[in-house]
């Protein structure tokens, strides 16, 4: 992929701003809205079952996370995924914690079986869940022995490709290493800090700003997902070179969302380590 595919995807995200519906857990829910304001969306939340379906109608996409899952926000999902459906809208899923529970892993489950999700950004663990695969699930963390290495890299990609096959969605596998796919190809991006595990919320906000681009470039599909992640690690080191010695996570966490306001496509081409596998 040429760099001068994330910076378009990037440019196409600031010119038009797109408005992104999100159910997400309300453990991140005001991260992922300065997120999405900081990388050049809009943020809407709500998930109300009387409220989501007119919302979607004058969003561009939706955000399904399924962190703090409860009957009402279940019933929420299931009302906007319908209309985004009917209104050909991009949906991104987060399948946070699947494996972890019987709730969470059907839950998931049924919306990727029922709606058309177009892109799944998870860690290891949680595709793993998805495909049955799963031998177990350490909470919304992915289980050390399901974490890409170099030594794995290709298989994990394979796994990622045949999972973009199956449910015809683009999937963001993300990690140490990052793994985005569709059936056709797959991508390693190697950007990102350690300190990025260590806050609550980094993947929700990716998933959030993933969507972004999503709504952005439509056409683009795959390219807009490899450039959200690509620019979600890349920040995550530029916050990384500003930590002092008093500083702690909640320093870098600001730190990540200042990076992602000011990310420009020329920092993004220069530093996104980006490699088709």
């Amino acid at each position: 992929m040429e760099k001068s595919a994330l910076s378009a995807a990037l440019r196409r995200v600031r010119q038009t701003t797109p408005l992104v519906h999100n159910i997400t857990n309300y453990v991140t829910v005001n991260d992922c809205a300065n997120a999405l304001l900081a990388c050049g969306g809009s943020p809407i939340m709500s998930d109300e079952p009387l409220d989501v379906g007119d919302i979607q109608t004058i969003c561009g996409g939706l955000v399904l996370n399924i962190g703090t899952l409860n009957e009402h926000t279940i019933e929420g999902m299931k009302v906007a995924a319908a209309k985004a459906s009917e209104l050909g809208h991009p949906i991104v899923l987060d399948p946070v914690g699947a494996g972890a529970s019987t709730l969470r892993t059907e839950t998931a489950g049924m919306l990727l079986d029922s709606y058309d999700v177009k892109v799944i950004r998870a860690n290891m663990s949680e595709v793993k869940a998805l495909a049955g695969a799963a031998a177990a699930t350490r909470g919304v963390d992915v289980n050390p022995d399901d974490v890409v290495t170099e030594d794995n890299l290709q298989a994990s990609a394979a796994f990622a490709r045949q999972m973009a096959a199956k449910t015809g969605a683009v999937m963001a596998v993300t990690g140490a290493i990052d793994i985005v796919a569709d059936a056709g190809c797959a991508f390693a991006i190697r950007n990102g800090s350690p300190i990025m595990g260590k806050i609550t919320g980094a993947g929700c906000m990716l998933t959030c700003v993933v969507a972004a681009y999503a709504v952005a470039n439509p056409d683009a599909l795959l390219e807009g997902v490899v450039a959200a992640v690509a620019n979600m690690g890349v920040a995550g080191e530029i916050a990384e070179t500003r930590m002092q010695p008093v500083d702690g996570n909640a320093s870098f966490r600001t730190y990540l969302i200042d990076a992602l306001y000011n990310m420009n496509g020329q920092a993004l081409e220069a530093v996104a380590r980006v490699e088709e596998v």
